[in-house]
């Protein structure tokens, strides 16, 4: 077990297309298979439905962190929330952050979600394996939308 998952893929478009893939909110809601109810915000809450076959019942919530253009972005969420009946809110948040580097072929992007170990022990193991194999499908899917469409 570990505290952090880490991902990091190179992506065949410029720094600019990938920023606008990961702060744009409709965008994001895209390759990212939620529904947004409105534009990224620092400091704000960013509230939508999840559309990705089986999870469409849940609702996607994080707060946003940071926004450094063409930098950096992130946000704190409550990873592997899925159970409809349960109150996440008293648990500490898991930190999201993409790191935008340009590279001779485009953009490097990595993914780093951070904080599993505060994590109550019975959730911990479960949420950090389901992240895991979500953040590899994630950058697949982020590669598909900024590749294919300018």
């Amino acid at each position: 077990m570990t505290d952090r998952i880490e991902k990091t893929i190179d992506l065949k478009a410029p720094v600019a297309r990938v920023w606008r893939a990961l702060t744009d909110h409709r965008e994001f809601g895209q390759w990212f298979r939620v529904r947004l109810e409105g534009p990224f915000v620092p400091g704000q809450v960013a509230r939508g439905n999840i559309l990705h076959p089986g999870y469409e019942h849940l609702h996607w919530e994080a707060v946003v962190q940071r926004m450094e253009p063409e930098r950096l972005f992130s946000f704190t969420w409550h990873p592997y929330a899925i159970d409809p009946n349960q109150d996440y809110s008293g648990e500490p948040p898991t930190l999201v952050e993409f790191t935008l580097e340009k590279i001779a072929t485009g953009t490097r992007l990595r993914i780093v979600e951070s904080g599993f170990d505060k994590l109550p022990a019975k959730r911990r193991d479960e949420a950090f394996r389901m992240n895991d194999r979500g953040w590899s499908g994630q950058s697949e899917n982020i590669a598909r939308h900024v590749e294919q469409e300018p």
